[in-house]
């Protein structure tokens, strides 16, 4: 099952991102406190969806977008993440996250996805690609993390058409809530 993140989430979503902290798929080196993910659950939820999937009554996975970029210019696009439980890899729930969240998006009217990830993460790679990201770039030697200078590939999808002039970026609060309570479970 498909729904928003709640505050209440934190320390079950914190337990899957627990288990790539010491791999390059984040660059964080340090576990963020129950807290802190609590708040970006929170500050994230303002504007942006967070979607959690559940399996047997617990979260198995979890997916948010943000803004990408901070100009006005930017405001049409968003960059999503999202993260699975080791055990629950293979089951198409990162599919389902991220088709979600572009379904959310396109109605805030974003025209572009992107997605960041650290080379290799063939199984990251194969998501994007399967879902029509294109390669747009890479950027070398990045970041270091894990004992070796890691390199990023950035990786872009546009989802809705380029109409000109664009009607302005929409809260996901300020989306008929209708809309949304139909979305997460499709």
């Amino acid at each position: 099952m498909l729904r928003f993140a709640r505050p209440g989430d934190a320390e079950a979503l914190l337990a899957i991102y627990a288990q790539y902290i010491d791999t390059p798929v984040t660059f964080e080196y340090e576990l963020p406190s129950p807290e802190e993910f609590r708040r970006r659950i929170t500050s994230i939820s303002r504007d942006y969806p967070y979607l959690v999937y559940e399996a047997g009554g617990k979260p198995a996975g979890y997916a948010y977008a943000h803004r990408h970029m901070e100009r006005a210019a930017y405001q049409w696009n968003a960059e999503l993440s999202v993260y699975l439980d080791r055990s629950c890899h293979g089951f198409g729930l990162g599919t389902k996250l991220y088709n979600a969240l572009m379904d959310i998006l396109r109605l805030q009217g974003v025209r572009n996805v992107f997605g960041c990830v650290t080379l290799p993460n063939v199984k990251s790679e194969a998501l994007h690609e399967s879902l029509g990201f294109v390669r747009v770039g890479t950027y070398s030697m990045a970041g270091y993390k894990c004992d070796s200078w890691r390199d990023v590939c950035w990786y872009q999808k546009q989802i809705a058409d380029y109409d000109a002039p664009p009607k302005p970026f929409q809260s996901i609060r300020d989306l008929d809530p209708r809309l949304l309570q139909r979305l997460p479970d499709e």
